[in-house]
């Protein structure tokens, strides 16, 4: 036969590449090749492929195999081309239906007995060959339920080698009674929603939570250790709306890449919340040849929760500045871009001072004025500057705050929540934006809704004296936006104003 053809997928963060996998048969001395920048994981496939057609009964051609992976300059990454490659071989010798196979893409990773391992990032690849137009796709039986969340798309969940071969088309009999190579690893369960309710006597924090939650802004707490700060972060996505679908599909997604086996679709927003002696590639994500994403992608759609942010090493906390502009997060190595989305919520929890009683009624701090700049210089100025609500905490002192009741529970505040954005995205329907902390400062400040005057002087009044910047000017105009959401107003006030600048100076002010 000539050159046979399927297709695989190769991965650059959430990127995929359908790649073409062609296989080629000469006369010549016997050998088996693959070209196309595979890299040395993929290079051993020749082995695996052997092994694995020799204990399905399927024999290779006894001639010279050269399997090219196009485009040729594109890096290949990872043991998922396994199976493509296989079957193309395989076809070069006619056991297989070229038109079949040239329809179909092959994701998956070879055993020496012929059976198929699930392999991470099968549904960014699925999604990637379904935009391509391909329509079927074959995949190792661990991973069957995750690509069939790709609606659209016709799965095939193979058990061994000698299963692709007869989708095909092939004339193979393996007696072999081989039970599917089960998953490393299951599906997180979904988190438990924690209540507000639980939050007592830190009535105006929650009402902040509130309020960041209606506008999708980041928040920063400060106050000493027990003033509730890490209970707050934790019911954060609690009162965040559902994911829509798009959404769930690329927090699955991320997920996937990161070695979860994937059975469902979670609507819940993802909650990370990493060590503060985690690393800046733990953080933004990396590796040299195969690169996962790290705790900023993995909270896209929901909330990244850094706790003790003045302990977290100062590079770390940097890091966070240009994915909390842009809203992604791009990784560069020889080679290859990976891209990953970084629309998630910033929450920063920090203690006054190194042992926490700084300013503390009824405490000691032992910390020297230079531990206590320190500590506190940690958050540099730019990455404030991208803070929208700053909130000042204390630890609950009364007895009757102890014994009392909260006045908000979560599905009271997550009703709030969802009927502020549903009258935010109806006030931007005719802008790509639907969330206030998405909305671009120049449309804030000149377009159909600018505030007049006499509302916006407060605003004014800091610019002008130096003590706020532009950018925080446009943020605490989104936070003025939410608090009238949160109203039911449809224009600003001056109140609004002014609770949005208490609201982003509460604790530097």
């Amino acid at each position: 036969m000539g050159v046979t053809r399927t297709w695989a997928v190769a991965l650059a963060g959430l990127d995929g590449t359908l790649i073409e996998v062609e296989a080629d048969l000469s006369r010549q001395i016997p050998d088996f090749r693959i070209i196309g920048l595979p890299d040395k994981a993929l290079g051993e496939a020749v082995q695996r492929v052997r092994n694995a057609s020799d204990n399905s009964g399927l024999a290779l051609p006894r001639r010279r195999i050269t399997v090219n992976l196009s485009p040729a300059s594109l890096p290949k990454h990872g043991s998922g081309f396994d199976v493509a490659i296989a079957v193309a071989a395989l076809a070069t010798d006619g056991l297989m239906d070229p038109a079949s196979i040239a329809s179909t893409a092959h994701i998956g990773e070879l055993g020496l007995d012929g059976r198929l391992r699930p392999v991470p990032g099968v549904l960014p690849a699925v999604r990637a060959a379904a935009r391509a137009g391909i329509e079927h796709v074959v995949v190792p039986w661990a991973n069957r339920a995750e690509a069939e969340l790709v609606g659209g798309m016709r799965v095939t969940g193979a058990v061994s080698l000698a299963d692709v071969a007869r989708l095909h088309g092939a004339d193979v009999t393996d007696d072999r009674d081989l039970q599917p190579v089960p998953a490393e690893q299951d599906d997180a369960p979904t988190a438990e929603r924690l209540d507000l309710a639980d939050v007592i006597g830190q009535d105006a924090a929650v009402r902040a939570l509130i309020v960041a939650a209606a506008g999708g802004h980041h928040m920063l707490m400060s106050g000493p250790p027990g003033a509730g700060k890490t209970m707050l972060a934790r019911r954060l996505p609690g009162i965040l709306p559902d994911l829509d679908d798009e959404s769930a599909l690329v927090a699955a997604s991320i997920r996937s890449l990161s070695g979860a086996t994937v059975t469902r679709l979670d609507r819940t927003p993802p909650f990370e919340a990493p060590h503060h002696t985690a690393s800046v590639a733990a953080l933004v994500g990396g590796g040299s040849r195969l690169v996962r994403p790290g705790a900023i992608a993995r909270a896209s759609e929901g909330v990244l929760f850094l706790d003790e942010a003045g302990e977290h090493h100062t590079g770390t906390l940097d890091a966070l500045r240009q994915p909390l502009e842009t809203g992604t997060m791009v990784i560069h190595r020889a080679g290859f871009t990976a891209t990953f989305p970084a629309r998630f919520q910033l929450v920063l929890a920090t203690n006054p001072c190194p042992c926490g009683n700084f300013g503390v009624r009824g405490a000691v701090c032992t910390c020297p004025p230079m531990a206590i700049r320190r500590y506190i210089g940690r958050l540099s100025g730019p990455l404030l500057d991208r803070i929208d609500i700053e909130v000042a905490m204390e630890r609950v002192t009364s007895t009757a705050g102890v014994q009392g009741r909260a006045t908000t529970t979560t599905a009271q505040a997550r009703d709030e929540v969802a009927a502020a954005r549903d009258r935010a995205a109806h006030r931007l329907r005719e802008t790509p934006w639907r969330r206030n902390a998405q909305v671009a400062g120049p449309w804030l400040r000149l377009g159909p809704l600018a505030p007049p005057p006499a509302v916006r002087r407060p605003l004014d009044v800091a610019l002008d004296r130096g003590t706020l910047s532009l950018r925080t000017y446009d943020r605490a105009l989104r936070v003025a936006w939410s608090l009238a959401d949160l109203a039911g107003r449809d224009r600003l006030e001056l109140d609004d104003i002014g609770r949005a600048l208490f609201l982003k100076k509460g604790i530097r002010g």
